[in-house]
């Protein structure tokens, strides 16, 4: 049964009619969408006549039957495309799993803090769980800091001024002036570590992903419980990480 119109924003049902003509196999009347719908007739055949105007649907011929136009046909080039660069990225970092044998995360800054994008699990049973979607924060993960390093001397005092520096572990550094020196010797060096401070019994090495213009777009971290891995054995593993994360400018 179609939803009541009524509890239908108008902005959704056009998404609707473009969704109904992108699944048909034919092309239909402005009817024969709104069998699916259950719209007021007049009100289906109005929105059809706007995607019409604006280049989202086309009639065939001189009829009333319509199919996809031009806007709505670059709007599904640039979803396969995006879906191609995933692809392409999520590739990179199941074969960075594999080499360091631990969950790979690649992580983009948002106001809340850095968010998890994408990532590759490890197969061991002890693992650190940080869903897909979760934000940590900048100043004591090794994506964060690798993210403040990115950023412009002058910038990067404004930031870290502006943040809450929260101890999470004993190993939290909380002091601007530490913070801001480690900082500087992480843009020296192309990669951050995480020494327990954001989560005791867990370590963590990123490095930065950068664009075709050469700026910074992302981190591309691994983490590990620290039973398993330490530090001298994690940085083993920094220029596999940072070829990695050159890889990746290709699917920025």
């Amino acid at each position: 049964m179609p939803r009541d119109a009524s509890t239908i924003p108008t902005n959704l049902r056009t998404l609707r009619i473009l969704e109904v003509v992108a699944e048909a196999e034919t092309s239909l009347t402005p009817s024969e969408v709104n069998a699916h719908l259950g719209l007021p007739k007049q009100t289906a055949h109005r929105l059809c006549n706007t995607l019409v105007d604006e280049g989202f649907l086309v009639r065939e011929g001189a009829g009333t039957k319509l199919r996809p136009g031009r806007r709505m046909r670059a709007i599904a080039s640039g979803t396969l495309n995006g879906r191609h660069l995933h692809i392409g990225r999520h590739q990179v970092l199941e074969r960075l799993s594999a080499a360091v044998g631990e969950t790979v995360n690649f992580v983009v800054p948002e106001p809340a803090g850095m968010r998890y994008r994408d990532r590759v699990e490890t197969g061991w049973a002890l693992r650190i769980q940080l869903p897909i979607g979760s934000n940590v924060p900048f100043h004591c993960t090794a994506s964060g800091k690798t993210y403040l390093a990115s950023l412009p001397p002058a910038a990067r005092h404004r930031m870290i001024g502006a943040l809450a520096l929260e101890r999470l572990t004993p190993n939290t550094i909380t002091e601007p002036d530490a913070l801001l020196a480690e900082l500087s010797q992480i843009a020296d060096q192309g990669y951050a570590l995480d020494r327990e401070e954001f989560m005791e019994e867990m370590i963590a090495l990123a490095a930065p992903v950068r664009d075709r213009e050469g700026r910074y777009a992302a981190s591309l971290a691994f983490h590990a419980p620290l039973p398993r891995l330490d530090l001298e054995a994690a940085l083993d593993h920094r220029d596999t990480l940072r070829t990695a994360a050159a890889q990746l400018t290709d699917f920025c």
